[in-house]
Parts: C-alpha cells; structure tokens; sequence
C-alpha cells in the first residue's frame, strides 16, 4: 500500500503539473499556476518523507502536512472552475483523486494517532 501510495501521489502531482500549465496567461492564473504547483508536489514530496520517518511523532506531523498540501490542491482546483479558467469536466476527476487522497491520508493519521 505504501509504494502505491508514493506512486499515486506523485502521478497527482504530474497531472496538476499539467492542468497548471495549460492555464491560459494571466496574472491570476500565473498565481494558480505556481500554488497548484507548489502544494501538489509538496504532497507527494511530504509523503515520501512520511515513508521515512525517524519516528512515529514525526510520521504523524509529515502527514498533516500531507494532508494540508492535499486540501490546498483541492481548493485551487476549486478556485480554477470558479474562476471560469477550466471547465469542471476537464477537473473532475483530479478533483476527485485530490479529496481521496486527502481522506486516505486522514484515516492514516488517525490510525497512527490512535496507536501511539
């Protein structure tokens, strides 16, 4: 579970990589552009350090990072449909992918919570 976990997260990334430079040009898309990029690879990138953890205290904190990171990706995918940037067809499912994962990563923090 875990490798596809470190594989899932960072295929979300490469695809939010694409959705946000295919914005077209703009002050506020540039803006989305460079926090969808920031936030999702953080997910996937915080994820992997959560894989390696020192210590479960330290497991349990890189993944509310996790799942910040994950939320935020959620809210500017949001905010891209809002804004009339994309159609919410075309984001749909990575929409769909970003609340998974952040709910994944919910359960998993509870479980290490509840058995620390």
């Amino acid at each position: 579970m875990e490798k596809d976990l470190v594989q899932r997260t960072k295929t979300f990334a490469h695809r939010c990589i694409k959705v946000a430079i295919s914005l077209p040009s703009g002050k506020l898309s540039s803006h989305i552009e460079g926090q969808l990029i920031r936030c999702s690879t953080s997910v996937a990138a915080n994820y992997r350090a959560a894989c390696v953890a020192q210590s479960k205290k330290s497991f349990i904190s890189k993944l509310g990072i996790v799942i910040e990171e994950a939320d935020e990706s959620c809210f500017w995918l949001e905010f891209l449909v809002e804004e009339n940037l994309l159609k919410m067809e075309l984001i749909q499912p990575l929409l769909k992918e970003s609340l998974e994962l952040t709910a994944i990563f919910v359960a998993s923090r509870k479980t290490a919570q509840s058995r620390n």
